[in-house]
């Protein structure tokens, strides 16, 4: 008996250049949209709203600030309180991305996704970050219907997003060398489609110039390789292409330390941390996060190394069901003994 051939879900829209946020009518018109409703966080909405209604001409959109605290019960009972749009559009960071996302989600309604930064690959996944019970959890939901990136918008982002979303990539890496060693032991298996899409998506990014993170040509490969790695976790049904013990050591950061950084800073070093215990692509990425600044930039964020020292001995516990790296004692003690030994972390962290 023959495999079925396997059909996944990407996006149909695919729209990453400069002004793209303010043609969004021609995209309805496009795809049949005529009922739209375009969500906002505060800041957004501030900034861009009236522009973006300003742009349209023949359909009138309905618009909708959003706060950034809302939890799952809110979500759904925003979701059934609207009408049924031909399409949810949500501009602004995660946490609205998040929210539309989860909207559409319970109402089957077209999702377009525009974020109006490039800090990490949840604008083109099919999962989303929500509050429940008082705690962020991973809920699913459906890959965007479409993802629209507006390089002039997202180049007036503060660096810290653009290098965050540096770190997000570059755990491809360290993640794609933990599906191998789970498919080793036996514990997941690596679906080679979606692992081959990750890594290219890594390694396009990294035969990019670095000079300047602000280019447009910079930011439309960060975000197009961020959004490959959002396509393979659709293709694997989980998030193990772009998420492995990097990742781990992150959300025991979200969890015990003091003061957590942001998402794609936090894997970046993490990253880096888990590219030399698994002795692999370690020289690279140190490269990445010298050229692009990721490193000078960290500095100045005073990130304790007691907080990932402790975070490394608990990541286990972030993800029991998985058998990355960190899930072995003996790698634990080698991301330790490194943490502790290496002269760029003795630079950054304090």
């Amino acid at each position: 008996m023959t495999n079925p051939i396997t059909n996944i879900p990407i996006p149909a829209v695919l729209d990453i250049k400069k002004g793209s946020l303010y043609q969004l009518e021609t995209t309805f018109q496009r795809h049949g949209f005529e009922n739209a409703m375009i969500l906002f966080d505060h800041f957004t909405f501030q900034t861009f709203s009236e522009d973006v209604k300003n742009s349209f001409s023949k359909i009138v959109p309905d618009t909708l600030k959003l706060a950034e605290d809302l939890n799952i019960n809110d979500l759904i009972q925003q979701a059934f309180s609207i009408k049924a749009y031909d399409v949810i559009v949500a501009v602004g960071g995660g946490a609205v991305i998040d929210h539309g996302k989860y909207i559409a989600f319970s109402r089957n309604i077209p999702f377009l996704s525009v974020p109006t930064s490039a800090s990490n690959d949840g604008f083109a996944s099919s999962n989303c970050s929500l509050i429940i019970n008082g705690r962020k959890t991973t809920v699913p939901a459906k890959v965007p219907y479409g993802i629209i990136a507006d390089l002039d918008v997202i180049k007036q982002a503060p660096d810290k997003f653009v290098l965050a979303g540096i770190g997000d990539l570059m755990s491809n890496i360290t993640a794609l060398y933990d599906w191998e060693f789970e498919d080793f032991h036996g514990v997941g298996q690596v679906n080679a489609f979606a692992a081959m899409l990750s890594k290219k998506a890594v390694n396009s990014f990294i035969r990019t110039p670095m000079d300047d993170i602000k280019h447009p040509t910079f930011l439309k490969e960060l975000v197009s390789s961020l959004t490959m790695g959002g396509v393979a976790t659709v293709i694997s049904g989980n998030s193990a292409p772009i998420s492995g013990s990097e990742h781990l050591i992150s959300h025991a950061l979200d969890k015990y330390a003091a003061a957590p950084q942001m998402h794609g800073l936090q894997i970046g070093i993490a990253s880096y941390i888990m590219a030399h215990v698994q002795d692999h692509r370690a020289e690279r990425m140190e490269k990445v996060f010298s050229r692009t600044g990721f490193f000078t930039y960290v500095k100045t964020l005073q990130m304790k190394k007691t907080d990932f020292h402790h975070a490394i001995e608990k990541s286990p516990e972030m993800k029991p069901q998985r058998y990355t790296f960190l899930h072995e004692q003996k790698y634990r003690s080698r991301a330790l003994e490194f943490l502790h030994k290496d002269k760029i972390l003795a630079d950054i962290l304090v």
